[in-house]
């Protein structure tokens, strides 16, 4: 008799449950994101999301806050905006700019890559392993925050203004008020519209145009050739706690 191992089920590749509980933060994120939940704000955006569900729609990533879950509060030495979750099936993790191991490196993340090889002279990471999955940083202290979390598939910024910005401000705001020097890099229009949520004078706040092919290369500051790596490397040298 042949007996059949069964093989563990693939992981969801989008969110299929609306429960905060299950998502996972770090200890240091829970009041934060607890208050939220319990807000006005927050049970509209759950009910939401509950109903695009019920719709039927693919929604990523499928746990929206782990960046908070990877990067707990007291480990923040870098934070990096991005705007909302890559909207493309397989792509999403919970990560801002970053994709699953073996998934096709996005243009932006391409460029993050080749400035950081210009810059630091970091070579480009080995595919498909682990190809353009940014877990690494996360577990070293780089908060990888989108400021929307969730998106339907082939519908960029489809839940923008409804209600994840609240906590991704609280977030920033909780970084620069209460969080270890930090820098923070804000890379495009939209990014750099939190930087009145950021206290410059605790934290380096570093500006350059998006990383996206459309952007990357042009004026007034080219994210290629901005040095932002460095920069914040070598002013981290000067503010280790």
């Amino acid at each position: 008799m042949e007996l059949e191992l069964e093989s563990a089920a693939p992981a969801p590749d989008q969110l299929t449950e609306v429960n905060p509980a299950v998502w996972g933060v770090a200890a240091g994120w829970q009041p934060l994101v607890q208050a939220f939940f319990q807000s006005t704000q927050g049970s509209s955006l759950l009910a939401f999301l509950r109903q695009r569900l019920e719709a039927g729609v693919a929604v990523f990533p499928p746990k929206p806050l782990r960046a908070l879950e990877l990067t707990p509060p007291e480990a923040v030495r870098v934070v990096i905006l991005g705007q909302d979750p890559y909207h493309r099936r397989g792509q999403a993790e919970g990560l801002a700019f970053s994709v699953a191991s073996g998934v096709a490196l996005p243009p932006s993340l391409r460029n993050i890559f080749k400035e950081l090889q210009r810059d630091l002279g970091t070579p480009i990471p080995a595919f498909p392993n682990p190809g353009g999955s940014l877990v690494r940083w996360a577990k070293k202290g780089i908060l990888l925050l989108n400021t929307c979390l969730t998106v339907e598939e082939g519908q960029p910024a489809s839940h923008s203004g409804r209600g994840w910005e609240g906590l991704t401000d609280a977030i920033i705001e909780y970084v620069s008020h209460n969080a270890r020097p930090s820098v923070f890099m804000l890379w495009g229009t939209h990014a750099q519209s939190k930087r009145t949520l950021i206290d410059a004078s605790r934290h380096l706040v570093l500006t350059a145009n998006h990383p996206s092919p459309l952007s990357a290369l042009r004026a007034p500051v080219p994210f290629i050739g901005c040095g932002h790596f460095s920069r914040a490397r070598d002013w981290r040298d000067g503010h280790v706690t």
